[in-house]
């Protein structure tokens, strides 16, 4: 009697990449998404910070996560280039913000914000970001209501963090922290694949809040995405991303 069997695609394993030290702040290689429980790779990090009296005053440390598919994924298009290209790619950033593969958002808070601060200035961003593509609907008025509903009644001292997961599928799953360490579920899931975007893409976009974790996010895949060889290898990227220190 015979059997028909089914064959199982194999996840790519989890890129080999350093930990990434920014201001105050460390950085872990991987993570579990409280979404899935899915381990993630430090894709890059940085600061977000602003020039006031001619001092530049960090606000919040930033690190992005990305599922193993991303490197396959993104190197179809983008191998061979050099991280100041990939940085200077609009399309490329854009094809990590809407690709189908899982992303992770980590905020740890260098000075106190409240919730209503950090929410009002998010989705303030995101809505700039949808009517610059002429996508903004009710739904998307919707979901930045909840947002802002999510955040209303917290306060962010520093340290503590604000954790954001994309699933592929859409939905942004919202999470907070209050030291370094990350929830295995998070407080609320909004549905709305727009608004998940938008979050990523308002920090490393066009127009982003953090040039420096855009820059980190392009070196750091530049080399893994040279490095993406056969099936079952890792890559190994022990440098520090030299992005990561600054703005």
């Amino acid at each position: 009697m015979s059997s028909s069997s089914v064959d199982v695609v194999s996840p790519p394993p989890l890129p080999t990449v350093a930990k990434l030290h920014v201001d105050s702040v460390t950085f872990a290689p991987s993570v579990k998404s409280p979404a899935s429980s899915n381990p993630l790779f430090l894709g890059g990090a940085g600061v977000r910070g602003l020039e006031i009296q001619g001092k530049f005053v960090i606000f919040t440390l930033i690190g992005v996560y990305l599922d193993a598919k991303a490197v396959p994924s993104l190197s179809l298009k983008w191998k061979g280039k050099t991280a100041e290209e990939l940085t200077d790619s609009i399309p490329f950033f854009r094809e990590i913000v809407t690709g189908a593969f899982e992303k992770f958002i980590k905020v740890t808070m260098k000075l106190p914000l409240t919730g209503q601060q950090y929410s009002e200035k998010v989705t303030e961003n995101c809505v700039a970001i949808w009517k610059s593509l002429g996508v903004y609907t009710d739904c998307e008025a919707k979901a930045v209501e909840k947002f802002l509903e999510v955040f209303k009644d917290e306060t962010f001292p520093p340290g503590a963090s604000i954790l954001f997961a994309l699933s592929p599928n859409g939905s942004l799953t919202v999470a907070f922290s209050k030291d370094d360490s990350i929830p295995e579920t998070g407080k609320a899931v909004i549905e709305n694949k727009l608004l998940a975007e938008a979050v990523l893409e308002s920090i490393i976009g066009k127009n982003g809040v953090s040039p420096g974790t855009r820059s980190s996010v392009a070196e750091r895949l530049a080399q893994l995405m040279e490095e993406n060889k056969v099936e079952g290898e890792t890559s190994d990227l022990s440098l520090e991303d030299k992005s990561a220190k600054g703005n």
